[in-house]
């Protein structure tokens, strides 16, 4: 059992070309658990970095448009053994691809990089950083340094002027990565088929790693809610929007969808939708996060009976989307009132703990389960709006012939958090100007 459970495991300025026809970037986008494949103690895996993350989210609480965009691919980290999402970026002059986890809950990007003979070369890509023209160190010296980048977490050694700047970027599972400052110059892929380069990107150049969060991948694709994110350097120069569509968690790396920076619906991928919703975005309450206002949560036809304070963020509640959390985490009041609900249609089903998944909730269905039977599940938003995720992703594998509730207990009180595996199979468009959240049902094919 513990072989199979890894299968759920784990987390420009200017364009210096002209933009004569609507198009949009796309980055292309994979999940983490799909590049080398490990069975069954993907889930425990999972699981542990999910709470050590989710601590960290709780404890981290304390533009002008185009008419173009950028995509890059996006696919399930499946076979790499990862249960986290990720794309390919092109980094500096010349450019060299890297595979990059694609994080909504982290500020900084960076990649494994090699500076003034420094940085780890073994089991992945490594950006050379004296190869490339276009680097260009910040130094420790600096404002920069000193103040702006104070929460990319800094560091204060200085011991020459011309010494860059250090950081020691912690992530909310626990994970690390150390390294220098820098700016460069990404290029990314228009929709039209041409190429745009952005100059002046913050990226950090990571020279050492501690942690299971970077499984597969050769960095980190920062889209959290700041002024030095990646998200904010593309949306200056695409517009406001930014979207994704998270193919099934267990699609193997030829399955894809993108990250789009620009409108999704100018897309010549976008799905054609007709159950699109939108509901309030609101980006001041969990900063740097991306808070959704959700009031309540049914089952079926009935809706949970669930204390109100676990939704407002002013009391230590509140909800947010985070695409690095693979599973669901829930304040104690509302983790109890989903699962009891849920549990009382798997009666017939035998409950089994495999061992070392902390999953309270798991269930023996080698006798065939019909998943149709579960009620829905369905988040309420204010304003009206529902989000009602496939089956699939609140009963999920965990092992052959294992099926587990996919949900963890946060605590109380707690930051609420829904995880990609919830979000799989949506489109989700995020717009920062109008601060508003766009989702509906897709394929993501």
């Amino acid at each position: 059992m513990k072989t199979t459970t890894r299968a759920l495991s784990c987390l420009l300025t200017i364009l210096l070309i002209s933009f004569t026809e609507e198009t949009v970037v796309r980055l292309e986008m994979a999940h983490r658990d799909t590049l080398f494949p490990t069975s069954f103690r993907r889930i425990e895996d999972i699981i542990s970095e999910d709470q050590r993350r989710h601590s960290l989210i709780s404890h981290k609480r304390t533009t002008t448009t185009t008419n173009g965009g950028a995509k890059l691919t996006l696919r399930s980290g499946f076979d790499y053994g990862a249960a986290q999402y990720f794309a390919e970026i092109s980094v500096g002059t010349p450019a060299k691809r890297f595979r990059v986890v694609v994080d909504t809950g982290s500020e900084l990007t960076w990649v494994n990089c090699r500076f003034r003979g420094k940085g780890e070369t073994e089991n992945r890509r490594v950006f050379r950083a004296e190869e490339s023209s276009s680097f260009s160190k910040i130094g420790c010296l600096t404002q920069t340094c000193k103040v702006d980048l104070m929460n990319l977490f800094s560091l204060s050694s200085c011991p020459t002027p011309s010494t860059p700047c250090s950081y020691d970027y912690r992530y909310v599972d626990g994970s690390a990565a150390q390294g220098v400052f820098a700016k460069e110059t990404f290029t990314v892929r228009l929709t039209n088929g041409r190429v745009a380069r952005l100059p002046g990107v913050l990226v950090g150049c990571t020279n050492s790693i501690s942690g299971d969060s970077f499984r597969g991948a050769d960095g980190v694709l920062g889209l959290a809610l700041s002024d030095y994110s990646f998200t904010s350097k593309a949306t200056n120069v695409f517009g406001s929007k930014f979207s994704y569509c998270l193919v099934d968690h267990r699609s193997n790396k030829n399955v894809s969808n993108y990250l789009i920076f620009g409108s999704a619906s100018s897309s010549s991928s976008a799905t054609k939708l007709n159950a699109t919703r939108t509901t309030p975005l609101d980006l001041t309450l969990i900063p740097p996060f991306y808070a959704i206002n959700i009031i309540g949560l049914s089952l079926g036809d009935s809706m949970l009976d669930i204390p109100q304070q676990v939704w407002d963020a002013t009391k230590g509640g509140g909800t947010i989307l985070d695409s690095g959390t693979s599973l669901t985490f829930l304040a104690d009041a509302a983790y109890k009132a989903v699962v009891s609900g849920l549990e009382r249609y798997l009666v017939g089903l035998k409950r089994v703990r495999p061992e070392g998944l902390p999953i309270e909730y798991c269930f023996d269905t080698t006798s065939g389960f019909n998943e149709s039977k579960l009620p829905q599940l369905m988040f309420h938003f204010k304003g009206g709006a529902r989000f009602e995720p496939h089956r699939r992703s609140y009963l999920i594998d965990a092992a052959l012939g294992v099926k587990c509730l996919g949900f963890v207990s946060a605590g109380e009180p707690a930051t609420n958090v829904v995880g990609n595996i919830m979000q799989q199979n949506y489109l989700w468009e995020f717009d920062l100007v109008a601060s508003a959240l766009t989702f509906a049902p897709s394929t993501c094919l």
